[in-house]
């Protein structure tokens, strides 16, 4: 049988390469015509699997963000659920930065996105937490995720000492952070996390002490 002229297009090859494209161009990089150009194709063969860049954005993130746990939710322990849900929600944004605008976008029609959203406040909800309160925290947890996969603090310093020595003396050792940034980031993601469920932990408490002396006022 003659081999095809045009290569073979797949579902999975395309945001295979998509991604890709991203990781090592930025969003900005993607186009139809660029990705077509990538696989050797004509970007019209492209649109018969996707009608849009959007839409294969959405099953990127779609792809990506399946590696994100919420399963700890369902044991009733609410703060091993938001635990367990931060750090692999970090994980997938971390691996990807540049994709990170599109990943933590709100979940607006995206299927799977949606049973995610349901899990993490249907589980804050069955834990104890008000529903208002549910929503505030989860919306507080992708804020500190996501903040902390799209930036490096100790990426963003020189490694040139002499960029600091005498003007800024309380930076004397800032050109050596870069070095550390992954150890850096790692433990300042894992400061920020507990410090949040620390005050959560106090939040709850508070709000089962108030909920006691309500319905002790009623009785």
């Amino acid at each position: 049988m003659a081999r095809p002229r045009t290569p073979m297009l797949s579902v999975s090859g395309i945001r295979t390469a998509a991604l890709a494209l991203v990781d090592r161009d930025g969003l900005e990089g993607l186009s139809m015509r660029r990705l077509a150009q990538e696989l050797d194709v004509q970007a019209a063969s492209l649109y018969s699997h996707y009608r849009t860049k959007e839409d294969l954005l959405a099953d990127i993130a779609n792809e990506i963000m399946a590696e994100v746990d919420v399963s700890g939710f369902a044991s009733g322990d609410w703060r091993s659920g938001l635990t367990v849900w931060a750090r692999s929600y970090r994980a997938a944004l971390a691996a990807h930065p540049n994709l990170v605008p599109v990943v933590a976008a709100g979940p607006g029609r995206r299927e799977a996105a949606l049973r995610r959203a349901d899990a993490v406040h249907g589980g804050l909800v069955a834990a104890g937490w008000p529903a208002r309160h549910a929503t505030m925290i989860g919306a507080s947890t992708k804020y500190l995720v996501v903040g902390a996969a799209m930036n490096s603090f100790a990426r963003g310093f020189d490694d040139d000492v002499q960029v600091y020595r005498d003007r800024y003396p309380n930076l004397s050792q800032a050109h050596r952070l870069s070095e550390h940034a992954a150890e850096i980031d790692d433990d300042s993601f894992e400061l920020a996390l507990s410090a949040f469920l620390d005050g959560l932990d106090r939040t709850f408490a508070a709000l089962g002490s108030d909920l006691g002396a309500a319905r002790a006022a009623e009785g």
